[in-house]
């Protein structure tokens, strides 16, 4: 027999990849986040809905995969950009900006940290192919919206460089969007904000509380009472130009513990509390706030340390408050973050606005490229105001992250987009593969459970 067949090496091949895709899934999901097994079951069951969907709830595969390659496009290690961390095609949505206004933005800060802007466009530029697969487009069309994307990040990140564009007013409203994008814009306008309050609460005499559905249910006794003492906390925390100086404007009404949000994020408590708002004898004016339990960023285990960054922002709240502050134009004014014994939540309003662009809603081929662009002046935009916060308040970057990046990428736009999106084509081949690798891993680890509605391996 000879023991060097073809055969044997592609199976010890996939055998070496089986192993490390597990002992990264026991490392993160079980030794660091500490997810039960019946939490993990939960997160696995959507992680098997599809390749996409694994690739959403996997970025610490991604990086361990992609933070030491060589691309030619990094900046220096020593000017980093604060990136966004999980960067994917539906971490952007519609909301209300802290100015009033329904935009279009991204939407999820979670993974927030410093590092090389190309993480954030390589991880997009895959989500961008798997969408594609899910909207049954071809190779080359899938190559053109990739294309699109990168080419209109380039472009905005060079006019921010020389001063034609404001990153700091840059927002994106239904009058400054079309296509899919615009439509959805204008359904959240003729939206009442009232509508998700009534969706989520009901009235009991004069008291308005939390409906119980599956996804809301009260919260234990304990967890309103720690909750309640951490408010003081909170309160500390909200931007002084922003805070209402009546302070039982922010008084807790009800508590309710959220679920079937995220996939990343199972295994973190996530709170909706329903506060006082302007007073209204009727509860009309109630505002509803959501309190996500944080952890250390998945970047920051495979990027370089940043010593300056973590004295600041050691808590991670703080940091995800921190991050959305900077890369959004009139952000959150409920903005804040608290602590309940060793763990860290932030505070933001759940958005009566709230909305992803669903896949559906892209219609055409033209209809992506539409999105696509508009998607790629957003993350040039993050990137180019989120040094300022750093930069002025933090005193921790000493350049403009727009003027490195645009040095990086090389005066050659084409070729730019022609590397990362072979790259991200290539790349999205190993999700699938590591995706089956999971299916097999989820059925043997987690016997008699079913892994309905979701690709075959």
């Amino acid at each position: 027999m000879n023991r060097y067949n073809p055969e044997r090496i592609r199976k010890m091949r996939s055998t070496i990849r089986a192993q490390i895709v597990e002992a990264i899934l026991d490392d993160f999901d079980e030794g660091l986040m500490e997810l039960s097994t019946e939490a993990r079951a939960a997160k696995y069951k959507k992680m098997a809905e599809s390749a996409f969907r694994f690739f959403r709830g996997s970025a610490y595969l991604f990086y361990f995969d992609v933070a030491h390659v060589p691309f030619p496009y990094h900046t220096p290690t020593d000017k980093p950009t604060w990136i966004q961390g999980d960067l994917h095609f539906e971490n952007f949505g519609a909301f209300r900006s802290g100015s009033g206004e329904i935009v279009y933005d991204i939407n999820d800060f979670d993974e927030g940290y410093l590092g090389s802007y190309l993480y954030d466009l390589l991880r997009m530029s895959v989500s961008i192919k798997l969408v594609c697969e899910t909207l049954q487009f071809d190779e080359e069309q899938t190559d053109e919206a990739i294309h699109t994307y990168l080419k209109s990040y380039n472009k905005q990140i060079r006019r921010f460089a020389a001063r034609k564009d404001d990153m700091q007013s840059m927002q994106f409203t239904a009058e400054h969007t079309s296509g899919p994008i615009r439509k959805l814009l204008k359904k959240q306008e003729s939206r009442s904000a009232g509508a998700f309050l009534e969706e989520v609460t009901e009235r009991t005499s004069a008291l308005r509380k939390f409906s119980r559905t599956a996804e809301l249910v009260p919260a234990e006794a304990e967890e309103r009472d720690e909750l309640k003492t951490s408010w003081r906390e909170y309160l500390m925390t909200l931007n002084e130009s922003a805070r209402v100086a009546d302070e039982m404007f922010y008084a807790i009404k009800d508590v309710a513990v959220k679920h079937g949000s995220g996939t990343a994020s199972i295994g973190l408590d996530r709170y909706y509390v329903l506060i006082e708002g302007h007073r209204d004898p009727e509860g009309t004016d109630d505002i509803v706030l959501e309190a996500k339990e944080v952890r250390a960023p998945v970047p920051a285990y495979f990027l370089p340390y940043s010593e300056p960054f973590w004295e600041r922002y050691a808590h991670h709240g703080r940091r995800v408050a921190a991050t959305q502050r900077a890369m959004q134009h009139a952000a959150d004014p409920f903005l804040g973050w608290f602590t309940i014994a060793d763990r860290h939540f932030y505070v933001r309003e759940r958005s009566p606005f709230k909305k992803r662009l669903k896949l559906e809603k892209i219609r055409t081929h033209d209809d992506l490229l539409t999105t696509l662009k508009l998607m790629g002046r957003i993350t040039a935009k993050i990137h180019s105001r989120a040094d300022n916060e750093l930069r002025d308040r933090e005193g921790i970057l000493d350049y403009h992250a727009e003027a490195e990046i645009a040095e990086a990428m090389g005066p050659d736009p084409d070729k730019f987009a022609d590397t990362l999106s072979l790259w991200a084509m290539n790349y999205a081949a190993q999700v699938h593969e590591d995706y089956g690798i999971f299916r097999q891993l989820v059925q043997r680890r987690f016997e008699g459970r079913q892994l309905e509605n979701s690709e075959s391996v």
